[in-house]
């Protein structure tokens, strides 16, 4: 699957789900006082930048290290962006963990796993290693991801209100269809290049 940056930044936006986020980063903030939200947010964005980055720039040593084969990320990455679209299209219950915290969240859980999940994680990680000379591309791609992910976090208040729960149900579980796709073609992909591999 050949990936350009729009069809790249695209794919960050659906993983890192922040319009489906909405309900979680509201009830992860409710104990925080109003004039320290704004902070809050540009912290924990900033947080998981610096981490999905990290994953960027070290995913090729990763790699090596660990004996893994771009095709087995493919396929791994397939895996798991699939798993991630059926929550997305079928909720289950008591997956939201945010009421559990007290005080202000740090790191867990806005900026790990809520935006940099698994899922992100592995994605860039693919990116950069399968197409390296590429990475300011994917660096872009990544920075365009995280504001809008800190655009909807800023407004979430005013885009939940506005969009109702019934209306943000339903495009999360249009994001999630079109991510099964996205993944499918992952998947098949690292399958037939093993297959040709092997040939």
């Amino acid at each position: 699957m050949n990936t350009s940056f729009l069809s790249a930044t695209v794919l960050l936006i659906l993983i890192t789900d922040p319009l489906g986020n909405i309900p979680l980063f509201i009830s992860a903030l409710k104990k925080v006082k109003p004039e320290r939200r704004r902070k809050v947010v540009y912290r924990e964005c900033l947080i998981a930048y610096i981490v999905l980055l990290t994953f960027m720039f070290f995913g090729k040593g990763f790699l090596e290290v660990m004996h893994l084969t771009d095709e087995s990320l493919r396929v791994a990455g397939g895996v798991i962006l699939f798993l991630i679209a059926l929550k997305m299209i079928f909720p289950g219950e008591g997956s939201h963990s945010a009421n559990q915290i007290t005080g202000e969240p740090f790191i867990v859980p806005i900026a790990v796993p809520l935006i940099a999940g698994p899922s992100a994680m592995a994605t860039v990680l693919l990116m950069s290693t399968r197409e390296p000379e590429r990475m300011l591309e994917w660096i872009g791609a990544l920075t365009l991801t995280m504001l809008v992910t800190l655009l909807v976090f800023l407004f979430s208040g005013k885009i939940h209100r506005l969009l109702g729960e019934q209306a943000m149900t339903a495009m999360e579980r249009l994001m999630g269809l079109i991510l099964t796709a996205i993944s499918i073609e992952m998947l098949l992909g690292g399958v037939a290049a093993y297959i040709k591999k092997l040939a």
